[in-house]
């Protein structure tokens, strides 16, 4: 079972449409896929389909057991079986304030987690407790940004931050790559960011980039997965998805 986390330092760049089409994907693949959303905004949870029933994430992060878990983990509506949620709340933003001892506690929690193929956690847009322990419960991390100054500028925040977790309290988690969304083909400042990030990054910046496309957003407001949508563009965000999760899937893993 792969854990692979999305996240990244900077709202408004795409991070949880990108979670979204890497489980779009691994339906399409017919991949096991719990989907855990650590956002106490929780967009992962509604665009999913996912309505909450007992528990939620909060409750797995105050108390976690198998029960815990089982309670907070609800179907998606995009299939009939496949693709599930461990549905997100905005209590769990009370968890962002959490010490270092306590960051291991989701990764307990998915120690109870064995009927999936791949986890997929979408961590918050910020650097508190909640990506910390997102992000200690993962494998792999992918680290979401746009072409735009400030959020190049947070790819290195959140390359530190995931080094810093290796050498702690994650010891198995390594960086999969970084992941550029909503790329504009005829913008020459992005083209800018574009060759500014591989010259820092190389063979960290994973190919290919998701071009901005209005089918994405209009598939995540209908609640479906981008590969259902009709349309040009949605199989080429689907193909993109594609390729990325197969980067993520032949990843070594220790």
């Amino acid at each position: 079972m792969l854990v692979l986390g999305v996240c990244s330092l900077k709202g408004g760049v795409g991070k949880t449409s990108v979670t979204l089409g890497l489980a779009s994907a691994a339906l399409e693949r017919g991949l096991r896929t719990l989907v855990v959303d650590m956002d106490p905004q929780g967009d992962v949870t509604m665009s999913l389909g996912a309505r909450p029933d007992e528990g939620d994430i909060s409750d797995v992060l105050d108390a976690p057991s198998a029960e815990s878990v089982a309670s907070a983990t609800v179907a998606s509506t995009w299939a009939e079986s496949g693709l599930d949620v461990l549905v997100g709340s905005e209590r769990n933003a009370r968890h962002d304030r959490l010490g270092d001892d306590d960051l291991d506690r989701l990764r307990f929690a998915l120690s109870w987690v064995h009927d999936y193929d791949l986890v997929l956690v979408d961590c918050p847009p910020s650097l508190g407790s909640l990506t910390r322990t997102g992000l200690t419960a993962c494998d792999r991390a992918m680290v979401v940004t746009e072409p735009g100054l400030f959020a190049v500028m947070a790819v290195g925040r959140a390359m530190r931050t995931i080094d810093e977790l290796r050498r702690g309290p994650a010891p198995s988690l390594q960086p999969l790559g970084i992941t550029v969304n909503r790329v504009r083909a005829r913008s020459l400042e992005q083209a800018y960011r574009l060759e500014e990030l591989g010259n820092l990054y190389g063979p960290l910046l994973l190919t290919p980039s998701v071009p901005e496309r209005a089918a994405l957003q209009q598939a995540q407001g209908a609640a479906q997965p981008v590969h259902a949508w009709p349309g040009a563009a949605a199989a080429e965000l689907s193909g993109i998805f594609e390729a990325l999760l197969e980067r993520a899937l032949r990843a070594p893993r220790r």
